[in-house]
């Protein structure tokens, strides 16, 4: 799959590395906008769809946990694992949107960053929340490889 963000999302970057799991499920992106807010996106696909043909909830959930690591991303600094995630749905998204999330770090301990966004979708200059999130992130420090 690739990790180019496209036409609808140009300005958009993917993390350096990979995270197999998220880019098998986005591939979803972030950048930084000019007041310095951190936003989110990805452009939904008939495969991000559940059987009803709307976007999948464990995708949104998905995609807010990746949201939650660029939002808190430089109150992270380096690596961190998600131990605690709530969401609740508000409304329904669709193969053809544009899905963005933004959010704010709430509060950063030693070890630990409380985050909250929201995702949504713009149609018509008007914004729809399709869900609400909050979290907590640890960081921690990465195991070396055994050989």
């Amino acid at each position: 799959m690739s990790k180019s963000p496209g036409a609808r999302l140009a300005g958009y970057q993917s993390w350096d590395g990979t995270d197999p799991f998220e880019d098998h499920a986005g591939p979803f992106f972030f950048k930084r906008t000019e007041t310095g807010e951190v936003r989110c996106a990805f452009e939904a696909t008939p495969t991000h769809c559940n059987g009803g043909g709307f976007l999948h909830g464990g995708l949104l959930m998905t995609f807010a946990d990746f949201s939650l690591f660029a939002i808190g991303r430089d109150a992270i600094d380096g690596h961190a694992v998600t131990i605690s995630f709530n969401a609740e749905f508000v409304a329904a998204g669709h193969a053809g949107d544009i899905v963005e999330a933004r959010g704010d770090v709430v509060q950063k301990t030693g070890s630990m960053v409380f985050l909250r966004g929201q995702v949504f979708t713009t149609s018509d200059g008007s914004e729809r929340i399709l869900l609400n999130f909050s979290g907590i992130v640890k960081r921690v420090r990465r195991k070396p490889e055994s050989h």
